[in-house]
C-alpha cells in the first residue's frame, strides 16, 4: 500500500509540473560591457515552430526573476498561447532609459537592440515586428511603452499594467532623478522621457496598445489621463480599469489580460 500511495503522489504530482521551459541566461550588453540575467520561458514544443516573442518587464527595485517567481501561472499562459516571454533585468530604477549621467543604465539600448538581437538569434522566434511586443508592470509599464514608442521598427504591439506613464508628479521618486537629473533643473529632458509626452511620436497605424491600471493605485490619475489623451488625439488604444491596487494581487490578475491582447494581435495574418 505504501508504495502504491507513492506512485499515486508521483503521478498526480507530475501532472501538475508545467510544460514550459524556464531558464536563466546571462546576455552580454556591450553597451554597458556587463552580462544582464534574462529569464527566457520556452513554451511546449517550441523547437518545432517559431514562436512570437514577448518582453515582459519588471518593475522597481525588481528584477528579472520577478514574473515568473511571483506569477507561477505565467508559465502555463506562455504553453496556452504558443508565445515566447522574455523577462529581462532591468537594473534597481532604470526606468528602461539610456541614462546621460550613468554608463551603467543604459536599458533602452540593451532591451531593444542587444536583447531583441540576440533572442531572434538563438531561439525560435518570428523575427518581425509583427509577431513581437513589450509589456510590464509600475517602471516595467512605463518602459515598455517609452521603447515600444520610440522603436516602431521593433515592436508592433504594447501594454503597460499600472504603468508610471507620467513620471512628472514624482519628481523625488524612484531613482529617475540619478538617471536624467533633478526635474527643477532638467525639466525639458524629463519632457523627453515620459511617455505620456511621446503620444506625438506614435505613426498612424503602427502600434496596437492596451494599458491597464487599478482604480486604487497611485497611478491610476496618470494612466486615465495618459487614455484620455490617446482618445483625445484618435490613437486607437484599449483601456482597462479594474479594481486593485499596486501589488501583485493586481498584477497576477492583468497578466491574464495583457496575454489575451498579445494573443489576439499574434494571430493577426
Amino acid at each position: 500500500m505504501r508504495i502504491i500511495l507513492s506512485l499515486l503522489a508521483i503521478f498526480l504530482s507530475s501532472g501538475l509540473v508545467q510544460a514550459a521551459k524556464v531558464d536563466t541566461i546571462a546576455v552580454h550588453s556591450a553597451a554597458m560591457n556587463k552580462a544582464i540575467k534574462t529569464v527566457v520561458i520556452q513554451p511546449e514544443g517550441s523547437m518545432k515552430k517559431d514562436l512570437p516573442t514577448l518582453y515582459l518587464l519588471h518593475g522597481y527595485s525588481g528584477n528579472y526573476g520577478d514574473w515568473v517567481n511571483k506569477v507561477p501561472a505565467i508559465k502555463e499562459l506562455a504553453d496556452r498561447y504558443g508565445i515566447l516571454i522574455v523577462c529581462p533585468d532591468g537594473g534597481f530604477g532604470s526606468w528602461y532609459w539610456d541614462s546621460e549621467i550613468d554608463q551603467d543604465f543604459k536599458y533602452e539600448t540593451f532591451v531593444a537592440k542587444e536583447l531583441v538581437n540576440y533572442i531572434d538569434g538563438k531561439y525560435p522566434v518570428i523575427k518581425d515586428r509583427s509577431k513581437r511586443g513589450i509589456t510590464g508592470l509600475s517602471m516595467g509599464g512605463h518602459g515598455a511603452l517609452y521603447l515600444a514608442i520610440r522603436h516602431q521598427d521593433t515592436f508592433g504591439a504594447v501594454g503597460s499594467t499600472a504603468g508610471g506613464v507620467d513620471i512628472r508628479p514624482f519628481p523625488n521618486n524612484w531613482d529617475m532623478a540619478k538617471r536624467i537629473g533633478a526635474y527643477d533643473q532638467n525639466p525639458q529632458v524629463w519632457e523627453g522621457h515620459t511617455v505620456m509626452e511621446l503620444t506625438h511620436l506614435i505613426k498612424p497605424k503602427s502600434l496596437e496598445i492596451f494599458i491597464d491600471c487599478g482604480t486604487e493605485d497611485f497611478f491610476y490619475a496618470v494612466n486615465a489621463k495618459f487614455h484620455e489623451k490617446l482618445t483625445y488625439l484618435n490613437i486607437p488604444h484599449r483601456y482597462l480599469s479594474m479594481p486593485g491596487a499596486h501589488n501583485w494581487d493586481y498584477w497576477s490578475k492583468s497578466i491574464q489580460y495583457q496575454l489575451i491582447f498579445f494573443q489576439d494581435f499574434f494571430s493577426k495574418v
